[in-house]
């Protein structure tokens, strides 16, 4: 099954959050009397952690007197593991995390952290029995429900993927992660209408932004569900009129319609504030037969090779070989005489004229063998003109 549609889990490690954990055994050690490097260190490190200083926070626990009597070893490799963890350690945060819950550090929390470790380092078997083992601790943070569906999924038991994300969704009505996963997995089982129909709903529940509209929009085009996918990307278009990215998906998506001039002009518009899509414009212009649209915007291309090697063709698709055969110059000027399809297009241009010698002269460069064929073919043609000009008038 492939998975390349669903879109990836954003782990943020949220300092506030890891805080919660840490700030309750802080408090509880507070009103004992530990040893005082202890004392010095470890609260040190926590302030480090809580002000996102995890290196500094790692080197200080380094420091510390493993072999202390008190110290508290729990607390000490819940320290080191969110450091680890923060500065994506992910192999050392693991081990560190097993170490604190084997010193009897009984916090719920633990298991959520582990569980973040154990999905970086896809041991998704792992993270859906640390999340379960975090108990309740885990309603407080609803991007773990994800996590756990998306474990299920990558480990292909999507009915306790599907399940998970819909409590989640009972759990957190507002929040609607949940539903846009769902949308994606229903596109990676290729139950398009369905995914349509809860792409709908989730586009108008959400308050979508354009990046939603986006990525919906292109996953129904890649699994060429293009009529849904454009009834999304157009209302997508109404809010967002003037977004390069969701553009360049619709105009792609007319384009696998076969709809080339549709897509020219919202290439064309997005070019308004991107010049580099100009070319692409030309060429789509030049595709659908709007042939002087695509010669207007060819003149407005900056990069020199992509602006002759296009305005090329195009004179060409115009006839206009006189302007073809002029254009040798500048093509020789910035290199690209040395493209056999260029030099075969240029004699082309000559023979069209009646320049049968300068035609020659570049058939006489070329080398691959389908260009060869054709060459042949046009000295045969140039050839039956000289003996019988009138034919060729």
């Amino acid at each position: 099954m492939s998975r390349k549609i669903s879109p990836p889990i954003t782990l943020i490690l949220l300092v506030a959050v890891l805080w919660l954990g840490v700030a309750f055994s802080l408090a509880a050690k507070e009103k004992e009397q530990p040893d005082p490097a202890e004392t010095d260190l470890l609260p040190l490190a926590a302030m480090l952690l809580k002000d996102g200083h995890s290196l500094r926070a790692l080197t200080t626990l380094n420091q510390v007197d493993l072999e202390a009597e008190a110290l508290d070893r729990g607390r000490f490799y819940t320290l080191k593991g969110l450091a680890q963890l923060n500065l994506q350690q992910e192999v050392e945060a693991k081990e560190s995390f097993q170490q604190a819950l084997a010193h009897g550090q009984s916090d719920p929390i633990i298991h959520v952290y582990l569980a973040q470790a154990h999905y970086t380092l896809k041991e998704y078997r792992e993270t859906v029995a640390a999340i379960e083992q975090a108990g309740t601790v885990v309603h407080q943070y609803p991007a773990f429900y994800e996590m756990k569906a998306q474990s299920y999924w990558l480990l292909g038991e999507q009915d306790s993927a599907w399940r998970t994300l819909s409590a989640a969704h009972k759990a957190f009505p507002e929040d609607h992660r949940f539903l846009r996963r769902q949308v994606f997995y229903l596109l990676d089982l290729k139950l398009y209408r369905q995914a349509a129909e809860l792409g709908r709903r989730y586009l108008v529940q959400s308050q979508a932004e354009v990046t939603d509209y986006t990525a919906i929009g292109n996953a129904l085009r890649l699994s060429r569900q293009y009529q849904e996918a454009l009834t999304i990307l157009e209302r997508g278009r109404l809010l967002y009129p003037h977004h390069e990215g969701l553009a360049k998906v619709l105009a792609h998506t007319y384009l696998d319609l076969e709809q080339p001039f549709s897509a020219a002009y919202l290439l064309e518009q997005a070019a308004r504030s991107n010049s580099e899509l100009l070319a692409e414009a030309a060429e789509l212009y030049r595709r659908a037969g709007r042939l002087y649209r695509a010669l207007g915007l060819n003149a407005e291309i900056r990069d020199q090779k992509v602006k002759f090697k296009q305005r090329l063709s195009i004179l060409l698709a115009l006839k206009r070989y006189a302007q073809a055969s002029g254009m040798e110059a500048d093509l020789y000027r910035v290199g690209l005489l040395s493209d056999e399809n260029i030099r075969y297009a240029i004699a082309y241009a000559n023979f069209a004229i009646g320049d049968y010698k300068q035609a020659d002269r570049h058939l006489k460069h070329i080398r691959t063998p389908d260009l060869f064929k054709k060459s042949v073919a046009l000295r045969r043609a140039m050839d039956e003109c000289r003996a019988e000009p009138e034919r060729c008038l």
